[in-house]
C-alpha cells in the first residue's frame, strides 16, 4: 500500500550562495511511503505511520541539516521517512520556488528502501 503525504512546507536555510545562508527559504516536500496493508485492514492508527508526526520530523531535520542543495535535502527527508518502523521505502521530491529567475521552480527527487 502506498502513503502520500503532499506539500509539507518548511522554511529552512537552502542554497549555496551567500545571501542564501543567512535566510530561510520555503520548500515543499512531497513523500510517497510504501507501507504494509495492514492498517486498511484493521483501521487502527498504531498499523500505519502516524503522519502527523512524521511530517514534523521532516521539517526538523531539514531545519537542522542547513543543506546547499535540493538533493541533499531530498536525502535528507528520506532518510527521516527511512527510519519509520513501518515504511518499506520511500520517494520524497523537494521542491524549491523561485531561485532562478524565469524559472518557476527545481524538485530534486530521491527514493529509497529500508532494508
Amino acid at each position: 500500500m502506498k502513503l502520500k503525504l503532499s506539500g509539507i512546507q518548511v522554511n529552512c536555510i537552502i542554497g549555496e550562495r551567500p545571501d542564501e545562508r543567512v535566510r530561510e527559504q520555503e520548500l515543499c516536500v512531497d513523500v510517497e511511503l510504501e507501507i504494509s496493508d495492514r492498517a486498511a485492514e484493521t483501521d487502527e492508527l498504531g498499523d500505519t505511520v502516524d503522519y502527523a508526526a512524521l511530517s514534523e520530523r521532516i521539517r526538523a531535520a531539514l531545519v537542522a541539516a542547513k543543506c546547499k542543495m535540493i538533493e541533499r535535502a531530498a536525502k535528507v527527508a528520506c532518510d527521516v521517512c527511512r527510519a519509520e518502523e513501518k515504511v518499506l521505502s520511500a520517494t520524497v521530491t523537494v521542491t524549491k520556488s523561485g531561485a532562478v529567475p524565469g524559472l518557476e521552480s527545481a524538485a530534486a527527487i530521491y527514493s529509497g528502501d529500508t532494508k
